[in-house]
């Protein structure tokens, strides 16, 4: 769905008609400060335009916006000396606004963050691991 969306929080910071604390913008993509970070620092990427999903997203602005990405989690890191930095896009689930969005998190070692903020789950084993494998495998050479 490109364009903008009246009823999106973040084409209206991208059209200026909400506050953001912007960083970073160019003609295809605006970058802002979290108003609820993780930690100060915390930078969220997005289109200008509304596409809900990293899927939605045409291919020729996904290598653009991982090299702005790119250059915004270098800018977060010196900017604030930090140690590293976390990277996530959330698709739907976790997704608490339907505009995609990279977010760039600053991180030091002991920062309380334990990698990712989930539960881990196993494979029952290594025949259930195959499966997926397999099945990942199938879907992905159908949609190439």
């Amino acid at each position: 769905m490109p364009g903008m969306n009246q009823d999106c929080v973040f084409c209206g910071i991208i059209a200026g008609k909400i506050p953001g604390a912007r960083v970073c913008e160019d003609s295809d993509f605006v970058a802002f400060l979290d108003a609820h970070p993780l930690f100060p620092g915390h930078v969220l990427l997005c289109p200008r335009e509304h596409y809900v999903t990293f899927t939605d997203v045409p291919a020729d602005l996904v290598g653009p916006m991982f090299l702005k990405g790119q250059l915004l989690t270098n800018a977060v890191k010196s900017a604030l000396d930090a140690e590293g930095t976390f990277l996530a896009i959330n698709n739907t689930v976790s997704q608490t606004v339907p505009h995609l969005h990279l977010h760039i998190v600053p991180r030091r070692r002991g920062d309380g963050l334990r990698g990712f903020f989930w539960p881990r789950n196993r494979y029952a084993d290594s025949d259930a691991m195959e499966k997926v494998r397999a099945s990942i495998e199938r879907e992905a050479k159908k949609l190439s």
